[in-house]
C-alpha cells in the first residue's frame, strides 16, 4: 500500500498591496500539481478596530481562522503537492502554523504597496474616496503596515525584495522550493 505523502504548504505573506495574490496566481500556474488559498476570499472574524488590536499587542490569535483551517485541512487530504497560501500572518497564528511548511514575505517598499492599493481599490473611486484613503493611510493604516514589517517579516523563512518584477519573484520563491 503506498503512502500519500501531505502537500507542501507555502504562505506568501506581505503587506497589503505587497504582491500575495498575484505571486500565489503565478506560482499556481508555475507549479505542477498545486492549489491555492487567498486570504481576501474569506469572511474572517477578527478584531473590530485594528489600531486598538495593535496598541494591545497585536495578537494575531484573535482572528478566527476556521474557515481558512477547514479548506486546508480539506486539501491536506487530496492528492497534490503543493498549497499555496496567500495569507498576510506568516506564522503567527496558532490555527494555521502547523500546516505551514515554508514562509515567504514579499518586502514591498511602502510607497509601492500604497500606490498599488490605491489603484486596485479605487479603479470607481472618486477623488473624494481616494484622499479619504490617504489620510486614513496616514493618520492610522501605515501603523498596520509598520505592525506587519516588525512582526510577520521577522518570522518567515525567507524575505523576498517586493520591488522585483513579478517574474523575478516567482522564480525566487521556486529555486526555494
Amino acid at each position: 500500500m503506498e503512502v500519500m505523502k501531505r502537500p507542501i504548504v507555502i504562505a506568501i505573506a506581505s503587506i497589503s498591496g505587497g504582491g500575495k495574490t498575484t505571486i500565489v496566481e503565478k506560482l499556481n500556474e508555475e507549479l505542477p500539481n498545486s492549489e491555492a488559498l487567498y486570504f481576501d476570499e474569506y469572511d474572517l472574524e477578527g478584531p473590530e478596530n485594528v489600531i486598538d488590536w495593535m496598541n494591545r499587542g497585536a495578537n494575531y490569535n484573535e482572528w478566527n481562522l476556521t474557515p481558512i483551517v477547514k479548506d486546508l485541512e480539506k486539501l491536506v487530504t487530496k492528492p497534490i503537492d503543493y498549497i499555496l497560501l496567500d495569507f498576510p500572518f506568516s506564522y503567527q497564528h496558532a490555527q494555521t502554523h502547523s500546516f505551514i511548511n515554508v514562509s515567504f514575505f514579499i518586502d514591498t517598499p511602502l510607497d509601492i504597496a500604497l500606490a498599488r492599493r490605491t489603484i486596485r481599490d479605487f479603479q470607481e473611486g472618486s477623488k473624494e474616496d481616494i484622499i479619504e484613503a490617504m489620510a486614513h493611510y496616514n493618520s492610522q493604516g501605515r501603523q498596520a503596515y509598520l505592525e506587519m514589517l516588525s512582526t510577520i517579516k521577522p518570522d518567515a523563512d525567507f524575505i523576498i525584495d517586493g520591488s522585483q518584477s513579478v517574474a523575478r519573484i516567482v522564480r525566487l520563491i521556486l529555486e526555494k522550493v
